[in-house]
């Protein structure tokens, strides 16, 4: 029973051991799209590099526009739902971050916020202010 329980917990503990393990390559392991880039071995010059940029941020553009259209097919309670569901994921994603942090660290996050905050804030004022003016000249 003793052995079992050993091996078990072995067996258990072995994923959180690899995950811990040092990048192959001896980077960081930062890079791309959440930590992982998979173009980083290919030694890009810097004109192949701004043209894969340009070719993921045009992907990541036509996915957000796909999105769009299919919320738009959804009643307007389901896309309030999918919504709120979003916030909360969010929510609890920046909470989660800002309980990693040390209390300098949370100061500046707080701060950093803030000032988010206030961008999306502003843009939502201007993009009023531009649908305003467009149907003024309609």
């Amino acid at each position: 029973m003793r052995k079992t329980l050993i091996a078990l917990m072995f067996a258990a503990a072995l994923p959180a051991v690899a995950m811990a393990m040092p990048p192959e390559n001896g980077g960081t392991g930062h890079g791309g799209m959440h930590g992982h880039n998979p173009y980083a071995q290919l030694n890009l010059t810097p004109d192949q590099r701004q043209q894969v940029g340009k070719i993921m941020w045009e992907g990541k553009r036509g996915r957000e526009d796909i999105t769009s259209r299919y919320l738009q097919m959804l009643t307007p309670a389901q896309q309030k739902s999918y919504q709120d569901e979003l916030t909360a994921q969010h929510t609890k994603a920046t909470a989660d971050v800002r309980a990693l942090l040390k209390p300098d660290q949370q100061k500046q996050f707080d701060v950093i916020q803030q000032k988010e905050a206030q961008r999306r804030a502003d843009h939502a004022e201007f993009q009023a202010w531009k649908a305003q003016k467009a149907q003024q000249t309609q």
